[in-house]
């Protein structure tokens, strides 16, 4: 089959994150039709999570492409740049706060960047509760999805934007993440100004951390007056379930982490105690490096779903540059096969190179040392 011209062609993304929505805007600014797959039943199945910092060079200049820049500056917290270093005892070694006029790396909360995205799209451009199982179909196409709900569809251009277990990955690669010995457990704090001032306090308007070399907490201001903080802990990747656990017991593993954290300061451990409700377990993959595959004329991958690496401020971002540049060259390129030939020539080696300077960085997350704030290395 010979590849179609992009304008003239059936798009299917799966995952409708910040990587395939923001590839969606753009598409559909530039003529282009598109059809996102998303899993989730719809826009407010579940809880978004917590903040995201995006950068001047690649987070940004996606919304920028997307025409969605001024409102992102609208919603974003530039003061959500403060970053404080604390040791065990919430003695601050390391404190930086930005400028009036700081722009570079903002926070904004997942919802909220998620809900701009989705607003800028034509009305029926997501189709929600369509959870992929495979994808079919000859190699050069068309292609055929499968759902779980037993129907298909067929197209040209298979994008996958669906994350960490990507179910497009495999139409290319054979690459499945593997957990990397660290574990975050998620605490989070509502109305904290009020009921947790003290905490409130202790984490100021952005981030803390604090790290004693074998375990570390970071915690992070969101919109809505709510703090998350994230548990940080070498343990095997069923720690729960090997400790007698379930994930909704609560008291059990509280009782387990202030053992673990007993040389702690008593204020520290509040960031572990105080939670309101239960703690979501969210231990650390990656794909193994460096990840690439053959050319496919009919399929490529962006975002976590192309080069899943350990969460140090990265992800996102990457994701959005990655979706910018797959639109961008769908939209120059005489064929989809030309467009994603363009697009892996320049997103490959980038991932490549910047999971490498990343592997095993997520040990930095529970190392004592005062990090190198000011360095560029990705790793800090």
């Amino acid at each position: 089959m010979n590849s179609p011209e992009p304008a003239h062609a059936r798009i299917g993304i799966i995952g409708a994150g910040p990587g395939g929505l923001t590839c969606a805007r753009i598409l559909q600014q530039r003529g282009m039709t598109v059809t996102v797959y998303d899993r989730a039943p719809g826009p407010d199945a579940r809880d978004q999570g917590g903040t995201l910092d995006l950068h001047a060079d690649n987070g940004q200049t996606a919304l920028r492409e997307a025409g969605l820049l001024a409102e992102f500056f609208r919603l974003a917290r530039p003061e959500g740049q403060e970053m404080r270093q604390m040791d065990r005892t919430g003695k601050i070694t390391y404190h930086k706060v930005p400028a009036a006029d700081d722009r570079f790396k903002p926070e904004i909360d997942r919802g909220r960047l998620r809900d701009l995205l989705l607003d800028s799209l034509k009305p029926g451009t997501v189709h929600w509760g369509r959870a992929l199982d495979t994808v079919g179909g000859l190699a050069d196409g068309p292609r055929r999805l499968h759902f779980a709900d037993g129907t298909t569809v067929e197209t040209d251009l298979v994008i996958g934007a669906d994350g960490a277990f990507s179910r497009v990955r495999p139409a290319v690669s054979l690459a499945v993440p593997e957990y990397i010995g660290v574990s975050f457990l998620e605490a989070w704090f509502s109305d904290v100004e009020n009921r947790h001032p003290d905490i409130a306090e202790l984490v100021g308007p952005g981030s803390a951390a604090a790290a004693d070399g074998n375990r570390g907490l970071f915690a992070q201001r969101n919109s809505g007056d709510r703090i998350r903080v994230h548990i940080i802990r070498r343990a095997p990747v069923d720690w729960i379930t090997r400790s007698g656990f379930t994930a909704d017991d609560t008291d059990g593993i509280r009782a387990l982490l202030l053992d673990e954290y007993a040389h702690w300061s008593p204020r520290m451990r509040r960031l572990i105690a105080d939670n309101d409700g239960s703690y979501v377990d969210r231990p650390l993959f990656a794909l193994p490096v460096p990840h690439t595959w053959e050319h496919s004329p009919t399929v490529t991958l962006l975002g976590d779903a192309a080069h899943l690496m350990p969460p140090l401020g990265v992800g996102v971002n990457l994701a959005m540059l990655d979706a910018r540049e797959l639109a961008l060259a769908l939209a120059h390129a005489a064929t989809v096969d030309d467009a994603i030939r363009s697009y892996e020539e320049s997103m490959l080696p980038r991932s490549v190179e910047t999971a490498k300077a990343l592997e095993g960085a997520a040990e930095h997350l529970l190392s004592a040392d005062v990090p190198d704030f000011d360095n560029d290395d990705p790793r800090r």
